[in-house]
């Protein structure tokens, strides 16, 4: 018996002194590699964008399920970035109301609606030159999204490098983002940290260590069944 007490000793310090890794997942492992540009989405036909941190300085509605860029998350409002500095477009910077923005943690692939509205002037009354070849003209221009002076709608539009309103004579129609329905992003810790830990032991682990249990109580049997009782002298009672 102390024979094999002192073989399972053995076998225990052997597991202490070469335990099982502890597996550690990175953060690029554990989810999806932090984005270095932040976007936040319009989930609602509501997000205004303001020249300034005041809800008084509407300048268009957001186009339902595009993006802005964020600069700066405040607490009431977030300084972000419209469009992109690609010809014909530009870039517009405001700010939106915290709140209202949907912040998610990856690149949208379509983060700025790119529309043409194209527009007709007509020449009031008819011309007393010419054969009115020119009295109506069509113009198109970028639409960056709509706003409104009391119940008169305008569309906020680029053209030839020139932002400015126009008044809106149809609706608009584009398609719709979805991509932040599927990838949400969570709110983030207070804390993060760089590794995350998983919680038990994983799958191999309890299979390594119910063979070691076994292999311990197999050499504890074998001890046990090989060493045999002193047989009983003459006299001696059992």
């Amino acid at each position: 018996m102390i024979a094999a007490m002192k073989v399972l000793i053995l076998l225990a310090s052997l597991l202490f002194l070469f335990p099982f890794p502890i597996l550690r997942a990175s953060a690029e492992e554990a989810g999806k590699t932090p984005a270095a540009e932040v976007y936040a989405v319009a989930a609602r036909n509501d997000v205004w964008l303001y020249t300034e941190e005041n809800e008084e300085s509407g300048l268009f509605l957001l186009p339902y399920t595009y993006y802005v860029r964020v600069l700066e998350r405040g607490e009431e409002f977030s300084a972000v970035v419209y469009g992109e500095d690609a010809a014909p477009y530009r870039t517009v910077e405001g700010y939106c109301k915290t709140e209202m923005l949907t912040f998610v943690d990856f690149i949208p692939e379509r983060p700025f609606l790119k529309l043409e509205v194209t527009v007709t002037y007509t020449v009031p009354g008819p011309s007393e030159m010419g054969n009115g070849t020119f009295d109506e003209i069509e113009r198109t221009f970028h639409y960056y999204g709509t706003s409104y002076l009391g119940t008169q709608r305008y569309f906020y539009v680029l053209s030839d490098g020139v932002f400015d309103y126009i008044p809106a004579a149809r609706d608009v129609n584009y398609e719709l983002n979805t991509d932040y329905l599927e990838e949400t992003v969570a709110p983030a810790p207070d804390d993060p940290s760089p590794e995350a830990e998983p919680s038990g032991l994983t799958g191999w682990q309890i299979a390594a260590l119910t063979l070691g249990i076994l292999a311990v109580a197999a050499i504890a049997f074998f001890v046990l069944r090989g060493k045999r009782s002193p047989v009983p002298s003459e006299g001696e009672e059992f």
